[in-house]
């Protein structure tokens, strides 16, 4: 059975796993959705427009570039 109910303090239990989970799965989302963006941005222009593969490939290569300066400061807060 469990422990006495006294036995129990809030804020005493360390989170330290839970929040280095959290900063990786953030991580991997914003990163990934990054990518997902400059990649699919390049295929639109390659195969659905007129701009053909240099555009695409410029273009997703400016979003991929923009996109890795604007998130990757932050820092903590």
């Amino acid at each position: 059975m469990a422990g006495n109910a006294s036995d129990y303090h809030r804020g005493e239990q360390d989170v330290a796993e839970q929040v280095a989970t959290f900063k990786l799965i953030m991580g991997i989302t914003k990163w990934g959705c990054l990518l997902l963006a400059a990649g699919l941005l390049a295929l639109v222009l390659w195969f659905c427009t007129n701009a053909g593969f240099m555009a695409g490939a410029i273009s997703g290569g400016v979003v991929l570039v923009l996109g890795i300066l604007l998130l990757r400061g932050g820092g903590e807060h």
